[in-house]
C-alpha cells in the first residue's frame, strides 16, 4: 500500500524557498513573536485576568500561545518583510483594543448586551476578547503564510475561534436552554453515580451508604463532610472541550496527507478519549466534595480549573501520539519500498 505522508515529512507546506531572516531573527521566531505579541501585552497589562477557567478570564490565551509556539517552532519559513510589517500594524491595533477596554470600551460592550438579548454578561464580554484574538491570528497567518496558512499553523487560531464560539453559546443559551448540548448531561451523571458507588463498595468508604444520587441534571452527594447538591449544565459536562477537540483535531488532520479512513479512526478515538476525560473530571469533582470539602468557594475554585488541567494535556498527548504513530508508519513504509526496489531484478541482468 502506498501512503502520501507529505504532511509529516514537509511541515513547511506553501513555503518552498530558502528561509530568510526578519530584523535579525529567524523567520519562524519572528512569526511567533508577532503572533503572540497581543497575548504577551495582555499578560503584563492584566495579569489577574488570566484565570484558567474557560469563562472567567483570558486563561485560554495561554493555551493558544502554546499551540502557536509548538506549530511554528523549528519551521523553515520564507516571510516577506512587507507582509510582516502589515501584521505588525494589525498587532498594534489589537493591542489598542486591550488598552481601550478599561477606558470605556468594556463598559460599552456591557451596555450593548441588552440590545442583542444576551443572557450572561460575563461570557459576552470575554467572548469579544477571543473573537478579536481569533480574527487577528487567522488574518495574520493568512498574510504571513498565504492561502495555505491552515496547513502550517492552524491549531492556535482554531482554539481561539472555538473558545469564542463556546462563549457565544453560553452568553445566549446558558444553563439548560440549549437542549441539543444539554441532552448528554444526565448520561454523564448516571455514569458518575455508578462509578462513585463502585468506589464506595470496592475501593474506599466515602462517608455514606449512598454517596451519590443522579436525577436528570441534578447530582446529590453525601460524603465525609455532609450533603452537597449541584445542578449540572452543558458547559460543566465538558461539552466545550468536545467542541474544542473537534475543531482542533479537524484542523490537525487537514494537514496530514493520509488515507481518509485513518483520519476517521483517529478522530473517533479522540472523541472517545475526550468523553472519558470529561467523565474523569466529573468524578474528580464529586470526590472533591465527598472527601475534601463541601465549601462552595473551594469547590468552585477546583471546578474552575479542573477541565483545562485535564483536557489540554490529554489533547497535546493525543496529537503527539498520532504524529508519532504516523511517523513510525512512514519509516516502515519507506523501508518496505526501499527493500522492494533493491530486491527487484535489473532488466539488463535478466535479458537473455
Amino acid at each position: 500500500m502506498k501512503y502520501d505522508l507529505e504532511g509529516l515529512t514537509e511541515r513547511n507546506q506553501g513555503c518552498r524557498t530558502l528561509p530568510n531572516r526578519i530584523f535579525g531573527l529567524s523567520s519562524n521566531i519572528a512569526a511567533i513573536l508577532i503572533l503572540v505579541m497581543p497575548i504577551v501585552f495582555a499578560i503584563f497589562a492584566y495579569p489577574n485576568t488570566f484565570n484558567l477557567s474557560w469563562n472567567q478570564g483570558r486563561g485560554g490565551f495561554l493555551f493558544a500561545l502554546a499551540f502557536i509556539f509548538a506549530e511554528l517552532w523549528g519551521l523553515k519559513l520564507n516571510i516577506q518583510t512587507k507582509r510582516y510589517l502589515i501584521v505588525i500594524g494589525l498587532s498594534v491595533a489589537v493591542v489598542g483594543y486591550f488598552v481601550e477596554l478599561p477606558l470605556g470600551l468594556k463598559e460599552w460592550i456591557i451596555l450593548s448586551a441588552p440590545n442583542f438579548r444576551v443572557n450572561l454578561i460575563y461570557s459576552w464580554t470575554w467572548m469579544w476578547d477571543f473573537v478579536i484574538m481569533g480574527l487577528y491570528v487567522i488574518s495574520a497567518e493568512f498574510i504571513l503564510f498565504g492561502k495555505s496558512w491552515y496547513k502550517i499553523a492552524s491549531a492556535g487560531a482554531i482554539y481561539l475561534a472555538g473558545s469564542a464560539l463556546i462563549l457565544f453559546l453560553d452568553a445566549f443559551f446558558p444553563y439548560d436552554s440549549l437542549g441539543l448540548l444539554q441532552f448528554i448531561v444526565p448520561y454523564y451523571l448516571r455514569a458518575d453515580q455508578w462509578l462513585i458507588q463502585f468506589i464506595q463498595h470496592y475501593i474506599m468508604h466515602l462517608g455514606s451508604i449512598v454517596p451519590a444520587i443522579a436525577e436528570g441534571n441534578l447530582l446529590v452527594l453525601n460524603g465525609l463532610h455532609g450533603h452537597f447538591a449541584l445542578k449540572v449544565f452543558w458547559p460543566s459536562a465538558g461539552v466545550q472541550s468536545m467542541i474544542i477537540y473537534s475543531l482542533v483535531m479537524l484542523a490537525f488532520l487537514l494537514k496530514m496527507n493520509i488515507p481518509k479512513g485513518r483520519k476517521a479512526i483517529y478522530f473517533g478515538v479522540g472523541i472517545i478519549g475526550t468523553a472519558l476525560i470529561n467523565l474523569v473530571r466529573i468524578i474528580a469533582l464529586s470526590l472533591f466534595a465527598l472527601l475534601i470539602t463541601t465549601n462552595i468557594a473551594q469547590w468552585e475554585t477546583f471546578h474552575s480549573v479542573a477541565g483545562e488541567i485535564m483536557f489540554l494535556p490529554w489533547l497535546g498527548i493525543y496529537l503527539a501520539s498520532v504524529i508519532f504513530l504516523e511517523g513510525k508508519r512512514m519509516k516502515i513504509d519507506l523501508k518496505y519500498h526501499a527493500h522492494k526496489s533493491s530486491s527487484s531484478p535489473n532488466p539488463a541482468e535478466t535479458k537473455s
